[in-house]
């Protein structure tokens, strides 16, 4: 966790009335949706229930070069993933789609999100004899749901009953031979949206800004509990789950996962993060000379705070947009440099002002600290840290990984013995008060990871990598 809070998932789904060159256009898709994971990608293309894949370990641009998406060749039906390893380590056997093939057909499926009782669903199945070939809960919701399809008449029937049995986390777009499910829990933990293209495709996807680099127009987000198919009848959906629970949209969704530009439920992500930074104002005021946020989802939070608070906006720190979220280096020292070549503050900015730092987390310090060490260097007089969120003190067992309370700073020190840690003049963290109210009203967040209540029932203690056996030679 070198940078903190890492995302979880992106999934993407369309459903074209014709055969059509389905790959580029979803490889647009998945490069919209990039920040949301970098570990893998994959495209499972669907020519008349003939699946043909290309899943790796990688970034988009490393994954599918031209050669690869004209190999799946032609399809009407495709689902996509990108992937950050919340559940299963991150190694090639665990990229999605996953692909399934079943007494009647085959499905591909694609999961954004945690299960919550993943493991006794797993060690249920395994005891009545099935095979896992990955070790992420989505290889469980795609068993349950095969399960349920061997039963029922029709593979939307058999995800609104295996709805009944998997619980947790999860935005689910599923292509059987001839449909495109898009699917919700009940809570809404994670998002996802419909849209349409001229040529009448339809989209579904985790956030609308991939919509929009499809050419697609948004129609609406998938209701928490919903199940939609897209077929050659038209899209039609199954809301027997829906209202059963509170909602409970993860509200760090808004604070840091999405692109600023995607509207999420209805509500512009980018307003959100101007109101936290509002927020902050508020709560936290301090004399200042400049406000400066950390990139990238530290800046709108450092314009809401500047506007509220009249302290001057300014971009003090520049990021380097071609040293990737997955620039790993092997030595401490290297490490360091790599904060440098990723981040570099402006010292016509910065030098003898009192500043305002905005950022959206922080977990265990370190990289927060490099930060204002960078601020100091630059000839900040003092550098007072504004955090956009409210601190972090619980495991999130919903598709954010943090699955362990261990090592997360503010469990450990109070607020002023933070600010001493990370060398700052002051600290003031959003509230949760205020971070329910991101979107001008309480639709319903969870907050559990800030001391709020869990919205389900927790699952046992257990890593990430709870499925993973070493295998021994015999």
């Amino acid at each position: 966790m070198s940078r903190g809070i890492h995302e979880e998932c992106g999934v993407f789904g369309i459903y074209s009335p014709k055969l059509a060159d389905l790959a580029p256009l979803v490889s647009f898709g998945l490069h919209a949706l990039q920040h949301r994971g970098q570990e893998s990608a994959g495209i499972a293309l669907n020519n008349d229930g003939v699946f043909r894949s290309c899943r790796d370990v990688g970034l988009v641009s490393e994954v599918f070069s031209r050669e690869k998406l004209d190999a799946l060749g032609q399809g009407h039906i495709a689902v996509a993933h990108v992937r950050y390893a919340t559940t299963g380590a991150d190694n090639l056997r665990n990229v999605q789609p996953l692909l399934i093939n079943h007494h009647k057909g085959s499905m591909a499926l694609a999961h954004n999100g945690n299960l919550t009782n993943a493991y006794e669903l797993r060690t249920e199945l395994e005891r009545r004899g099935s095979i896992f070939h990955t070790t992420t809960d989505s290889e469980v919701i795609a068993y349950v749901i095969v399960g349920q399809r061997l039963q029922c008449s029709s593979i939307e029937a058999a995800v609104c009953a295996a709805m009944d049995v998997i619980h947790g986390a999860y935005s689910l777009v599923i292509s059987s031979p001839t449909k495109l499910i898009a699917a919700r829990d009940p809570h809404g933990f994670r998002p996802l949206c419909l849209g349409k293209r001229p040529d009448g495709s339809i989209v579904a996807a985790s956030e609308s800004c991939a919509l929009d680099a499809v050419g697609a127009a948004f129609l609406r987000d998938v209701e928490p509990g919903e199940v939609v198919t897209v077929d050659e009848r038209g899209l039609h959906s199954d809301r027997s789950h829906c209202g059963k629970e509170r909602r409970s949209m993860c509200v760090f969704e808004y604070i840091y996962f999405a692109r600023p530009d995607s509207v999420l439920d209805g509500k512009s992500v980018c307003l959100a993060r101007q109101r936290a930074g509002e927020f902050l104002a508020q709560e936290h005021p301090v004399e200042a000379d400049v406000v400066v946020g950390v990139p990238d989802s530290g800046l709108d939070a450092a314009i809401g705070y500047a506007h509220a608070s009249g302290i001057p906006y300014a971009i003090g720190l520049t990021k380097n947009k071609y040293i990737g979220r997955t620039f790993i280096a092997p030595t401490q020292s290297e490490r360091e440099m790599g904060v440098s070549l990723k981040l570099n503050p402006i010292r016509s900015v910065i030098e003898g002002k009192r500043v305002v730092l905005i950022d959206d987390s922080i977990v265990r310090g370190t990289t927060c600290r490099r930060t204002v060490d960078m601020l100091r260097h630059a000839g900040a007089k003092e550098i007072h840290m504004r955090i956009s969120a409210p601190p972090f003190i619980a495991p999130c067992f919903y598709g954010t990984d943090i699955d362990s309370a261990n090592g997360l700073i503010a469990n450990q020190y109070t607020v002023p013995e933070i600010a001493k840690l990370i060398g700052a003049d002051s600290l003031g963290y959003l509230s949760i008060e205020h971070a329910r109210l991101l979107t001008g009203e309480d639709t319903g967040f969870c907050t559990a990871c800030f001391g709020g209540e869990y919205p389900t029932e927790i699952p046992k203690p257990g890593s990430k990598s709870r499925f993973e056996r070493p295998i021994h030679e015999q």
